[in-house]
């Protein structure tokens, strides 16, 4: 027995049962490689469903999470601490608009937190949230009453929550949805786990206008595609607007455990004192890490490799000619390769057996979301194995 079978043997025994088995037992990383405990070396095309910003073990994570965790590891939040502080600050600056940040440990948390702003500010006689289909927001009762997928969501109801869903990026059924009964808007710019679809050019414009026109808020989830995912800070300000509530997490961290919630005019004061909290939220060391990853974005011009890169990846993947494959799409280091047919778990067995971790998102769709600092050399490298990986998945074989 391998160590690999052994631990997800150990797994199995262990553990819940809601993730399955994975397929892989990782044990280290460096850079955007990692290695399995039985020693096998794999590029990391999904950095931990677009967390590890800048790969695994960067110098400055170490370092800035050494530091803080030698001095004050945490503190609850009965105390203020100079790290989060400072983060709250350096996002503010970032987002370059008057608001106030609330700090958690995740997306979903993020998003529950932001249904409990748009309660308090809107009050009770907005009852309703609009939010689209195939959307997701998370797993925790309040952000799994706003996601759109329809097979997670219906074991865990009813939910305490009235929730409009209409298709996404069509501007017109969200202008008729949005009326004076609705509370808030909760979109995400480009749809993650519904296989990484953005929407057209002008559907955010569109949704701040309808919001507006009903006194209604919009929240945009940037879990994923904030913090350089789309080769911009923040997908929205591509759009030129700005929303009244937006929530981050996964890259923000660079792989440790951090959330936010920020709202911006009065919105960051609509939550009042014993409103909402976190006992770990704004932990100095997860506080930390994120101004690490901030700082390197920015010192190392990392959204400018974000946009090279991705634009290697997907003109590389779209120039591909093979019967498995019907093009990509997404922005920056965030695409989706899209098949003809509902072979994407194939596909991925396939990419692990050629050294390359790809995630089957959707049937018909493989995500990458790599590190932000891929380089060019190694996009080329999974550029020149996908085609033989295609062949292997569509024959049915991961060889």
């Amino acid at each position: 027995m391998t160590e690999s079978e052994d631990l997800r043997n150990r797994f199995e025994a262990a553990m819940m049962a809601n993730y399955g088995t994975p397929p892989l037992a990782l044990a280290r990383g460096q850079g955007c490689r990692v290695w399995d405990a039985d020693g096998n070396r794999y590029l990391d095309l999904i950095a931990g469903i677009a967390v590890s910003a800048l790969g695994h073990a960067h110098p400055a994570i170490v370092a800035a999470v050494t530091a803080q965790v030698g001095k004050l590891a945490h503190t609850s939040n009965l105390f203020v601490h100079e790290p989060g502080v400072a983060l709250a600050e350096r996002l503010l600056a970032l987002l370059a608009a008057d608001g106030r940040v609330f700090f958690c440990n995740s997306g979903a948390e993020a998003n529950e937190a932001a249904i409990k702003l748009v309660r308090r500010k809107q009050g009770s006689s907005r009852p309703v949230i609009v939010a689209a289909e195939h959307g997701f927001h998370g797993r925790t009762m309040g952000s799994l009453a706003i996601t759109g997928k329809e097979s997670i969501r219906e074991p865990f109801g009813p939910f305490g929550l009235d929730v409009r869903f209409v298709p996404y990026g069509e501007a017109a059924a969200l202008a008729r949805a949005v009326d004076r009964d609705v509370a808030a808007v909760f979109l995400e710019p480009t749809q993650g786990e519904g296989g990484v679809i953005p929407a057209k050019a002008g559907y955010l414009r569109a949704a701040r206008q309808a919001c507006d026109a009903a006194g209604a808020l919009l929240v945009l989830d940037e879990i994923q595609s904030g913090i350089g995912r789309t080769g911009a800070w923040f997908a929205y300000q591509q759009e030129q607007i700005l929303p009244d509530v937006l929530t981050l997490a996964k890259g923000l961290g660079g792989g440790l455990p951090i959330g936010a919630c920020v709202g911006f005019g009065d919105c960051g004061s609509a939550l009042r004192k014993g409103d909402h909290g976190s006992t770990f939220g704004a932990n100095p060391v997860a506080c930390a890490a994120a101004l690490a990853v901030l700082e390197v974005i920015e010192s190392e011009n990392v959204l400018g490799n974000v946009k090279a890169v991705g634009d290697t990846l997907a003109g590389g993947i779209a120039a591909i000619g093979h019967p498995l494959l019907r093009g990509v799409r997404g922005s920056g280091l965030w695409l989706a390769a899209v098949l003809t047919a509902d072979k994407a778990p194939a596909v991925s067995a396939a990419a692990q057996a050629h050294g390359f971790l790809v995630n089957a998102v959707q049937p018909d769709a493989v995500r990458l979301a790599p590190p932000l600092i891929l380089s060019q050399e190694e996009a080329q490298e999974f550029l020149d194995a996908f085609p033989a990986i295609l062949s292997a998945a569509d024959a049915g074989a991961a060889a």
